[in-house]
Formats: C-alpha cells, sequence, structure tokens
C-alpha cells in the first residue's frame, strides 16, 4: 500500500512539474512573440509554439525579401549613371559604386574593404558635407572643383593632376550613415567654357565692323542735311546702344578671366557707394516717387575697387527702380554678423524692392548672360519712357555683370524673394578683410 502511495505522489509530482514546465515554456514563447514586430505576430488562437512557428516564418520571409530588394537596389545602384557612396558614423567607406570609384579616382578600395573615406578621398569639400549633414540632420547639395593626383602605373611615369567638377547631394541613413550622390560635371563646365569663349569671340569680332560703321555714319553726318540728317542721328544713336553692349559684354568677358587684373581696390565707405548710384538714378527715380530707405552703419568701410562696386549698386537699384510701383520704397540694409554668427566674416548688403519680386521659376537663372524674364520685358514695355544711364537696362547683362564683380571680390550674391513684402531681394555678401 505504501508503495503504491509513494508512486501515486511521485506521479502527482511529476505531472505538477510537468505542467510548471509546460506553463513557463507558454509564457516564454508569448515574450518571444510579444519581441517580434506587431505586423509579424500572429494573434489566433493557436497554441504559442504553433504561432511563433508561423511568425518565424514570416519573418524569415521579410528579411528573404528584404535581402533580395536590398540586392536589387546594390545592382541599380552599380548601374546608375551618377555616383554613390556610403560611410558609417566615423567615416569609413563602406561601399561605392564603379561610378564614384572613377569619378573621385579612388583605385586603392575594393568592395568589402572598410576603410576612412580620408585615406581614399583627399577631398575637405566632400568631408565637410558629410558632417554637415550630421549635425544638421538634413540633406546637403554642393558644388566644387575636386582635385587630386593619378597614381602613375609605370615606375617611370609621372603622377598627372587630375581635376573635375563635381555636384554631391547627401543623405542622413540611420545609425549616423551618410550616403552621398555624385554628379559628374565636367562636361556641363566645359560647354559653358566653351559658350563664354564664344561669346567674348564673338563681340571682338562685332566690334570692329560696328567702328567702321560709326565712323562712317559720322562721316555723312557732317555732309547732308535734313530729314536725311536725322536718319543718320538715329542710325548713330542705335550704334552706340550696341558699342555699349559689345563694352559690357567684354568687360564681362575679362571679368569672368582676369577678375584680379581688373579691381583697383581701396577702402571706401558704404554710404558713400550707395548715395553715389543713388544720386546717378534720382531722375528716375523721381518719376516714379520712389524713397531710398537706408539701414546700417554710416561709418562702415569697405575694401573694393570703387568705380565697379558703384556699378553692381547702380544695376540693382536700376532694377529695383523699374520693378516698384509709383510711391514706393527701395530698402538698402547693411548687415554686419556679430562674432558668434555664422557669418562673422561677412558683410552683407540687401537690396529689397516693393515690387511683386521675381516669378520663382525664373530666380535660378537670374544671373545668367543675356537672360530676361517675360515679366522684366512686360514692366519695360509698360514703362518705355524710363532709361537709367551707366546701366545695361534690358540687355540680360546687368546681373550677370553683378555677379561676376562680386566674384571678383570673393563674395557672393543671390536672389530671392523677401518671405515679409514679396519684393525682389537681392543679398551681396563680401568678406570682412579687416
Amino acid at each position: 500500500m505504501s508503495l503504491v502511495l509513494v508512486f501515486v505522489l511521485g506521479l502527482c509530482t511529476g505531472l505538477l512539474i510537468n505542467a510548471w514546465q509546460q506553463y513557463r515554456f507558454a509564457q516564454q514563447v508569448e515574450q518571444l512573440l510579444q519581441i517580434l514586430p506587431v505586423a509579424l505576430q500572429d494573434t489566433s488562437s493557436l497554441a504559442p509554439l504553433y504561432r511563433l512557428r508561423r511568425s518565424l516564418h514570416r519573418l524569415l520571409e521579410t528579411q528573404q525579401t528584404s535581402q533580395q530588394q536590398g540586392q536589387l537596389w546594390t545592382k541599380i545602384l552599380e548601374v546608375a549613371p551618377i555616383g554613390y557612396l556610403r560611410v558609417d558614423a566615423i567615416n569609413q567607406l563602406l561601399w561605392c559604386n564603379p561610378i564614384a570609384r572613377q569619378t573621385l579616382n579612388i583605385d586603392r578600395w575594393q568592395p568589402g574593404q572598410v576603410r576612412l573615406l580620408l585615406e581614399l578621398v583627399r577631398s575637405y569639400e566632400l568631408d565637410q558635407l558629410i558632417e554637415t549633414t550630421r549635425a544638421t540632420g538634413q540633406s546637403q547639395d554642393q558644388e566644387w572643383i575636386y582635385r587630386s593626383t593619378t597614381v602613375a602605373k609605370e615606375d617611370w611615369a609621372v603622377p598627372t593632376p587630375y581635376a573635375i567638377a563635381l555636384r554631391a547631394s547627401t543623405l542622413l541613413l540611420p545609425d549616423n550613415h551618410v550616403g552621398v550622390f555624385l554628379e559628374n560635371r565636367q562636361s556641363i563646365q566645359e560647354a559653358l567654357q566653351a559658350r563664354d569663349r564664344a561669346f567674348s569671340d564673338l563681340t571682338h569680332e562685332l566690334r570692329t565692323p560696328l567702328t567702321s560703321i560709326q565712323l562712317v555714319a559720322e562721316t555723312l553726318l557732317r555732309r547732308l542735311d535734313l530729314p536725311e540728317k536725322q536718319w543718320v542721328e538715329q542710325m548713330l544713336r542705335e550704334l552706340k546702344r550696341l558699342m555699349d553692349l559689345i563694352q559690357s559684354c567684354l568687360d564681362l568677358s575679362r571679368l569672368t578671366s582676369h577678375p584680379d587684373q581688373l579691381l583697383h581696390c581701396r577702402s571706401v565707405r558704404v554710404t558713400t557707394l550707395i548715395l553715389t548710384a543713388w544720386q546717378t538714378l534720382v531722375p528716375i527715380a523721381e518719376q516714379k516717387k520712389l524713397r531710398l530707405c537706408y539701414h546700417g552703419s554710416a561709418e562702415l568701410e569697405l575694401e573694393v575697387d570703387v568705380e565697379r562696386f558703384i556699378q553692381v549698386l547702380l544695376n540693382i537699384l536700376d532694377n529695383a527702380i523699374k520693378h516698384s510701383p509709383e510711391g514706393g520704397e527701395i530698402l538698402v540694409a547693411l548687415n554686419t554678423p556679430g562674432p558668434d554668427s555664422d557669418l562673422a566674416n561677412w558683410h552683407t548688403i540687401d537690396v529689397i524692392d516693393s515690387g511683386p519680386g521675381f516669378r520663382e521659376d525664373e530666380i535660378p537663372f537670374i544671373f545668367e548672360r543675356l537672360y530676361r524674364g517675360d515679366t522684366s520685358r512686360q514692366r519695360l514695355e509698360t514703362h518705355p519712357q524710363i532709361k537709367s544711364p551707366l546701366t545695361n537696362s534690358g540687355s540680360g547683362l546687368g546681373l550677370a555683370i553683378v555677379q561676376q564683380i562680386v566674384i571678383a571680390h570673393g563674395g557672393l550674391v543671390t536672389a530671392q524673394n523677401h518671405p515679409h513684402t514679396g519684393g525682389a531681394w537681392l543679398q551681396i555678401q563680401l568678406p570682412n578683410i579687416h
């Protein structure tokens, strides 16, 4: 009897232990199910182990799908016509496609290697672009000339310099990784240079026959009577307009190719520059009862070529006058940021008119040579009596010359619409060399 009792007690104990273990196992399976993503969890009333098996099967399928998609994107990037590279949180190059290797002249990296990007690509611009992307959390864009040295393949060969125009766009990825898309803009750069050379050659060629025509017309003028004399005078006025346009083209070409040779900088007050330019345009401004408002220091001096910089202000203020309504206001503001500002080493001159502003689709082309927006032409036709001296009114060269003069001074000029007034807003940034 005692043996039977011991057997029954042992059996009950074993069943209890087994039930407890089954319960603990079911709880552990439930915990594992909770760890899985919600989309993969099986919420049916089946046994936990069966639900876990189904969830793991879904997870495996999802992983295989993700792996296939990753392989597909890798293949796409490998044959993409633009370069792509990816770096980790400490700027180690994890992967780059063949176009990126060719564009950046990377010949010491093979797929699967992990090396610091700086060891392979000595580009301060690219390194700063990646760091700015991490610091701001925003995608960045930049254009620059990438320069390196081609490694000689033979011992006797001399390494050759390598330079290419690039545009890079970045994307912040998980874990502080950064993806960089590279666009080779060398062909575009060369096409622009060819255009500029053709532009310069054409203006040189046009100048000689126009000068000859002008001399003939001046000779005829002294020998003719009315009404023929009036026709020749009209022709001479048109010839002068063409000669002025040719001279503007030549100035633009020289500023582009040899900016340093054309500048004769000296220190001058900003207010002197602004008032000199405005006094030239006062007769035109008075026709529309426009006011000039200046905000900023009256003592600040800039190191600039006075004649060239007055030309910059003439062109900008002339445009502001044309596009402002009668009785409006033109604001010129000088801003010198404090030492803690991102623009601490720059002086900023803002010119804001009270007109309708630029069309959004024409802003990227504002500084292009010979570009004239449709709205600008309509305004000129509406006010044909408004003509300004010493500017390139209506030629499409005024703002192109402005840009080249500012660049020659080491500065930057941008165009946009003011967020509050909606008027055209031209901003000049000049380095603080004091």
